[in-house]
This record gives C-alpha cells, structure tokens and sequence, in this order.
C-alpha cells in the first residue's frame, strides 16, 4: 500500500530495481563529452530521428507490481503533447489515477479521493508531465539547464549522468549507458523524498527504443512495471487527461459565481483602504550549475489610496535602509500619491486608454479576477477543499472565440493564460490561481518588450480579519525580450504578512498617516 501522496505522484515517473552496484565510475571517459555532446548521443539512441521528432502521443498498458508483497494490478500511462499526462494503476483494489491536462494537476485515490494538487506537488507534476512528453530533446526550448553529475556503474553498466533542472529549481538526473548511450536510470530529489527509477527491456515500437520493463524505488518500496502494449499516435482524447467527473456533486453555476466574485471585489476595494501590510519581494536566479538561489529581497510596507496601490521601501537584504535611503523611498510615496491624484483627475475629464465599451484602463488599480476571465473559457468546474475551507475549483484557457483585438490591454495578456483557479465557496474571492501563459505576449505591439511563452505564475491569498482576503504568496517567473537589451529574466518570490487595520485620510498628497514601520 502506498502511504503518502507523494509516492502515488511520483509512480508515473516509472522504473528500476534496488538491486544495483553503485561504484565509482572513471571520470577520463565522461571528460571526453560534454553534456550537449551527451543528450545528442542520447537522442540518436532513442530510435529513428524523425520518428522520434513524430511522436506526437503513447499509451502504455501491462500490469504493476509491488515486490515487498508480490501485490499486482494493472497500469496504464498515457502521454499527448505538448504537455499531457495521465497514469492509472491499481494494487490489490487500491486504485490511483494522477493527471496533468496542460493547465491543472490532479489526483484521485481510494483512500484521499479526488483533488487538485497545489505547491511543489502541483510544480513537480507540470515539470514530469513535459519531460514525459518530450525527454531531453527539447531542452534549449524549454529553458533547461543542463549540468555534468558524478557518475555511477549500474548493473555492471557504466553511465554518464546529467541533471536537467527547469526555471523554477526542479530538477531530474539522468544516467546513460556509457556505451549505447541509452537511458539506464532516473532519478529526482524533492522535499517530499527522493526516487529513482531504472529502464529494461528496450524494444522498437515504430522506429523509437521502448523500455518495456520499468522498476521504481520510491521511500525503501519497489515496484516492478511490465507492458504488454505501447502504442505510438494513437488520437487520446482531452478527457481521459481532464479533471475527473463525480457524478454526486453538484456542479457550481460558474457565471453566477463570477457576477458575485465581481460585486465582492468593489466592497474589497472600500475596506482595503483601510488596511497595511508588509511584502518581501525574494529574487531568484538559476546559476550554471542548476541551483536556483537567492540574489537579493526588497521589502515594502504597502497601502492603498483610492483603489490604487502605494509601495514604500523600507528594507533591503533583511536590513533597514540608512536614513538617507529611507527618505529618499518617503519622497517617491510621496510622488506617487501625487501621481495618483492626478490620474484621478484626468479621468474625471476623459476616459484613459479607452477601449471598444468605452470604460477605462486605470493603471496602478486593482483588476477583479471576474474581468480577466472574460478572454477565458472556463472548464472542469468542482468542488473540494483548500486550507480547510470549501472552495470551487475550475480550470481556464484562451477563448479562440474572444475579440483581442479591441480588448483591453490586461484583457489580452490574461487571454494568453491558462491555468486552475480556486474561489472561496463562501466568501466569494479568489483563494489560490496557478497559471502559464500560452502564447508570447507583445508589450505595445512588441515595440517595447515580448513576454515570452512558458511564463508561469502561482498567487494566493488568505482572509484577514474575517472581513477581506489579502494576498499572502507569489512565485512569478518569466521571460522578457527587451528592445535593443536582449533577454531579461524574472524569477521572483513575493511575501506578504503583517497586516495591519487602520484608518487614514489622505489629504494633499501627503504620506504622513501610513502607518509606522517601526518594530
């Protein structure tokens, strides 16, 4: 039996068997190839390059085996790109079905029941689902670090090891026959544990190499896979990757939901000026040896004026700013409540940036989630439960039918995204949104800037007071093509806590009455 999510999410990764001789390997054949020289090889040896560069999906069925016990079941993996995943197997009656449609991440099991996965299970399972689809072939595209590891003999085979780790820090290590240059084994470390996996059996399946027998060693159990039939471009249809159905719940009016989420969104504004928090904004970077890690953190005190935002430096590193810093971060609250007054009268003469139903874009204000999903389609509507709390669940793509071209800027940007929301059943407000988007967006018509496709980003947020929810977490990562500046990426944590409820009035452009930072 298994006894933690977590291995149920890791079993789709497949493979080997814990008999195996871990010895050092000679370094002199390993320095002759560099790790790009390795993956090529690599590559060649999966099977014909066009019928590999073909493969479009894989279904794979035999039977699963859980050695400790001898306990058997059947197994099913099914893959479709881009980035499609879907593994069922059962043990004995104890059934476990986990699947990544390209915007959510679940799990169904006998003991847990059905779920959307959340965190570093949720970010695992979208990194596992691309590389299921794609290996190694595709690791310029997908923004993989590649890096040399210590290598070890397997089953009397020796291997070369790399580790490829994508933007967000997850990492898998691959270990290739020295040799035939074929993958032997798999392995990923998370906070959750660690698991590897060997390949057996290879055999030729319309021009591309095959394990056919896979063994999993996941926290001290082993598993032993046996496929009768792998199938390759066979057409799977969307569902069989898509949120299960329960037949006993009743699915939520998802328009009515929104028309709600709208309404709440105007009270929030009202009471969030009434309201101060502190954010640390965490920079990130993934050096050239595939670790992400830290650059530096700004911290702010932040509070609102009129539905906009005002954002105050006050720490740097974790240390307080000298006071020269510190007035110079007052000054420039201070202009930007200025600036505010100013938008505000401007757009009390004429509508800003106006769009095709006349209503303005306001920069620096707080955009309802209800006006975002307009460019979105909305599927796979449920209901679960987040932090203890009844929330309604549903994923969302681009709407092909959406007019962007008369849209309002924010509108074409999140008409790009797809992803998985969830909203407070009761409350109405959004409690947790994980998103990617789709297609690379053009900032001014991609005069200014190109937001690269892939760019994915997680938001939370938490009820205060039980009166307002307040954003508690980001993970925001992307790239960005600047005009005439090349690439710049953005690999950021953002941290909010400490909130405060007061009551201020802002008159005259002044900053005085934020409230004090002082411990």
């Amino acid at each position: 039996m298994f006894t933690s999510i977590s291995v149920h999410c890791r079993l789709y990764l497949l493979l080997v068997s814990s008999s195996v001789l871990l010895v050092s390997f000679p370094s002199d054949l390993y320095a002759q190839r560099s790790p790009k020289a390795v993956l090529s090889r690599a590559e060649k040896a999966l099977g014909d390059k066009k019928a590999v560069r073909n493969l479009e999906s894989s279904i794979k069925r035999g039977l699963i085996k859980r050695v400790s016990d001898g306990a058997t079941g059947e197994v099913l993996i099914q893959t479709s790109k881009p980035n499609n995943f879907n593994i069922s197997f059962d043990i004995r009656g104890f059934e476990t079905e986990i699947g990544y449609n390209g915007r959510s991440g679940w799990l169904r099991d006998s003991r847990e029941g059905l779920k959307t996965l959340t965190g570093d299970r949720s970010r695992d399972l979208k990194a596992e689902a691309l590389y299921r689809n794609w290996l190694w072939t595709e690791y310029k595209k997908h923004k993989l670090k590649i890096t040399a590891n210590e290598s070890i003999t397997l089953d009397s085979k020796p291997s070369i090891a790399i580790t490829l780790t994508n933007p967000l820090g997850v990492s898998i290590k691959l270990y290739f026959d020295a040799f035939t240059n074929i993958l032997l084994r798999e392995e990923i470390g998370t906070g959750e544990g660690f698991v590897s996996f060997d390949y057996a059996d290879y055999r030729p399946v319309s021009g591309v190499n095959e394990a056919f027998e896979i063994t999993a060693l996941i926290d001290g159990n082993q598993y032993l896979m046996k496929f009768d039939q792998v199938v390759h471009n066979q057409p799977i249809g969307e569902a069989e990757f898509d949120f299960p159905r329960d037949g006993d719940q009743p699915l939520p009016d998802i328009p009515k939901l929104l028309k709600e989420l709208q309404a709440n969104q105007e009270e929030i504004e009202r009471i969030l000026e009434d309201y101060s928090y502190k954010q640390d904004i965490i920079k990130r970077e993934l050096t050239d040896d595939g670790e992400l890690r830290i650059k530096d953190s700004e911290t702010f005190q932040l509070s609102f004026y009129k539905g906009y935002r005002i954002q105050r430096l006050i720490a740097k590193d974790g240390m307080p700013l000298s006071p020269n810093e510190q007035k110079k971060a007052d000054e420039d609250a201070q202009d930007r409540v200025k600036d505010i007054e100013k938008i505000i009268a401007k757009e009390e003469e004429r509508a800003v940036d106006q769009s095709s139903d006349g209503t303005p874009d306001r920069e620096g204000r707080q955009i309802s989630i209800a006006e975002v999903l307009k460019a979105s389609k909305l599927l796979n509507p449920r209901r679960e439960r987040l932090k203890g709390r009844r929330v309604v669940v549903f994923d969302f793509e681009p709407d092909p039918d959406f007019d962007f071209d008369n849209a309002k800027s924010f509108l074409k940007f999140f008409g790009k995204t797809a992803g998985v929301m969830w909203i407070d059943e009761e409350d109405r407000q959004v409690a947790r949104i994980e998103a990617v988007l789709f297609d690379s967006y053009k900032v001014a018509g991609g005069l200014l800037a190109k937001l690269r496709k892939g760019a994915s980003f997680t938001l939370e947020q938490e009820r205060v007071n039980d009166e307002i929810w307040l954003p508690t977490f980001a993970d925001i990562n992307l790239s960005v093509r600047v005009l005439l500046f090349g690439g710049v990426r953005v690999n950021q944590l953002i941290r909010s806590y400490d909130f405060q409820k007061f009551r201020t009035e802002v008159e005259d452009a002044r900053v005085d009455d934020l409230p004090s930072t002082d411990p």
